[in-house]
């Protein structure tokens, strides 16, 4: 196929011929004349291309004008389309215009695309590049796709999803902590791949809640932070870890470079006091009905968690014992098993809630169990009746382990009785007894003082009558 060489300063046509490196002295025609000329639907070569190939134009059915580089590797060839012929572009300029290209353009474009390919041949070439970027482009949309899944927020919503597997109580805590102080005020952080959060971002965090006067919960964000982070970093080596947790490639916890404010984490004491719970126990012991049998459960079982109580299974319910199922503790642990043993008035009271159906504590016959938050509710009405201020039900926990310190019964059975965990390698690993009647005996401790005083009030007015 005969073809021109083009003066690149002028534009002008330089030679015609089967040699378009041979120059004449000049002009034969304007290139735009002979682009003007080309006979729609066939390709024109207008020059050679260095270091390899050609560049051709070709006009179509609607008169507009396309360049194209076309090169041959082995026995095939193919034409890479550059963009439009602009007519208007100047003649010299060597970069597109937004109709398209100048000659000038064209030919740079086109050197481009053969450099390219000629750096590449021994790969292969173009083709070969083609689809190396192709690999390339869906490797990066891959982790594109990746990371758009795995960000702190739904790092943070598996933790919960998993803690809510465990059956851990704290997964409603976490999830509502996460939404307020992470993913409502700080959504771009939030939506940030996992593992490219930084311990100041986090540290921020917690700055905003702490400058909030809410030192405690600043404290408690970082905690499940961490433990969800640790909980990620856990799953490369620990198979009862979900598998999904790897995904988020976490080698490093950032929640780790930051420091809780100690002062923050100190419980606030405020347990009942002795004749306070003698109040509260003559109180309930007054209310015989079921709000008054659930309330004296509560206290005569030692005080035990009312998340835990209300969710007493009908089936685990004896006349000597009931089984709870505890599920706070550490991070990853599934909920553990936690008999409680009944005194004679404790199992009466349990009675006096009429079991049935599957769950012991309940209104509609077993269907549901009665709500934590209602159980809270009548303590505190009851509380009131008695004249006791500043009423929470979580003191009557801390009274009953005030008066049962008081009354020389010791720390261990004072926590196996309220769950708080068994430590140490002797008390998990070798130490085999229930501690049953111990705390039985600790429970039967707590009734003798809690009716101590109407005991009394009673043989006094015995006494009186007799005299």
């Amino acid at each position: 196929m005969p073809s021109t060489t083009i003066d690149r300063n002028s534009g002008n046509i330089l030679a015609t011929g089967n040699d378009p490196l041979v120059a004449a002295s000049a002009p034969v025609a304007s290139v735009g004349r002979l682009l003007n000329a080309l006979a729609p639907g066939t390709f024109k070569t207008l020059q050679k291309v260095q270091p390899i190939g050609a560049l051709q134009a070709r006009k179509n059915s609607s008169s507009a004008i396309s360049f194209f580089w076309r090169y041959s590797i082995g026995t095939k060839s193919e034409r890479v389309p550059i963009g439009l012929y602009d007519p208007s572009a100047p003649p010299k300029s060597l970069t597109a215009t937004a109709k398209g290209f100048s000659v000038a353009a064209a030919i740079r474009a086109a050197e481009v695309l053969a450099l390219e390919h000629n750096d590449h041949r021994l790969d292969g070439g173009r083709p070969a590049l083609l689809e190396a970027r192709r690999k390339a482009d869906e490797a990066a949309a891959r982790r594109a796709a990746k990371v758009g899944k795995h960000t702190l927020e739904n790092l943070l919503d598996h933790y919960a999803d998993h803690l809510e597997r465990l059956g851990r109580r704290s997964h409603s805590d976490v999830r509502s902590i996460f939404q307020l102080h992470v993913k409502g005020p700080w959504p771009d952080v939030a939506r940030l791949p996992a593992k490219e959060v930084t311990g100041e971002q986090i540290g921020d965090m917690m700055r905003r809640v702490a400058d909030a006067g809410k030192g405690r919960t600043a404290n408690k964000l970082r905690s499940y932070v961490r433990a969800a982070y640790q909980t990620a970093r856990a799953s490369r080596s620990k198979a009862s870890v979900p598998v999904h947790f790897k995904d988020y490639e976490i080698t490093h916890n950032p929640a780790m470079d930051t420091e809780p404010d100690e002062s923050q984490n100190r419980a606030k004491k405020q347990p009942l006091l002795e004749d306070d719970m003698r109040r509260y126990w003559r109180q309930i012991d007054s209310m015989q009905d079921f709000k008054g049998g659930v309330l004296r459960l509560h206290v005569l079982t030692g005080g035990q968690r009312i998340e835990q109580l209300v969710k007493l299974h009908t089936e685990h319910a004896a006349t000597d014992e009931i089984l709870l199922f505890d599920g706070k503790g550490r991070p990853g642990k599934g909920v553990r098993d936690n008999p409680v043993p009944l005194i004679p008035a404790a199992a009466k009271a349990l009675a006096a809630c009429k079991p049935s159906g599957v769950y012991a504590i309940s209104t509609d016959g077993g269907e549901t169990h009665l709500a934590a938050t209602t159980l809270s509710l009548w303590a505190k009405d009851a509380a009131a009746a008695a004249g006791i201020r500043d009423f929470q039900a979580k003191r009557i926990r801390s009274g009953v382990e005030t008066l049962l310190a008081k009354a020389g019964v010791s720390t261990e059975i004072r926590g196996r009785l309220q769950s708080h965990g068994i430590s140490g390698v002797q008390a998990r690993h070798y130490d085999g007894h229930d501690y049953m009647e111990e705390q039985r005996s600790a429970l039967a401790t707590l009734h003798v003082i809690l009716t101590r005083n109407s005991v009394e009030g009673t043989k006094s007015k015995n006494l009186s009558t007799k005299k």
